[in-house]
């Protein structure tokens, strides 16, 4: 998994915390503690998708234009990470004459896909919503 997944996250939940504000992509970043260009990129990934609007110039930002009891974390995750269980590198070579080194790579693919689906299915349990709410949970017992 990839940091954009959680920058996606985490801007959402901000932003759904306070639904009648925009916040800059510098107020982000400073929320999120990232450098504000990674926080544009995820944010123009979002706007494109239709999970944020934004308004461009002075007193610009973005503002939250999606249902946050809707989108889960696995819309979040197929958005920004989806493939990313799987290490760019797997062992096995399909040229050799090996029963394990011409099938791992196909068997590990196997694993990976199944262990992505199951994250998957565990994160599409979760909304924005909920996670906001665990956050107010976490502060009420400070």
């Amino acid at each position: 998994m990839n940091s954009e997944f959680t920058i996606a996250v985490h801007s959402l939940v901000l932003l759904a915390y306070r639904p009648d504000h925009m916040a800059t992509s510098d107020m982000i970043a400073h929320n999120v503690c990232t450098h504000p260009a990674r926080v544009r990129k995820v944010m123009a990934l979002l706007r494109k998708h239709g999970y944020v609007a934004a308004k461009e110039g002075t007193g610009g930002g973005f503002l939250l234009h999606c249902e946050p009891a809707e989108v889960t974390l696995a819309d979040m995750y197929r958005l920004t990470s989806l493939g990313s269980v799987k290490p760019g590198w797997c062992s096995g070579d399909v040229e050799q004459d090996c029963m394990i080194a011409c099938n791992m790579a196909t068997v590990m693919d196997h694993i990976f896909s199944g262990a992505e689906k199951q994250l998957i299915d565990y994160f599409g349990h979760w909304t924005i919503h909920d996670v906001l709410e665990q956050l107010r949970k976490e502060q009420d017992k400070k």
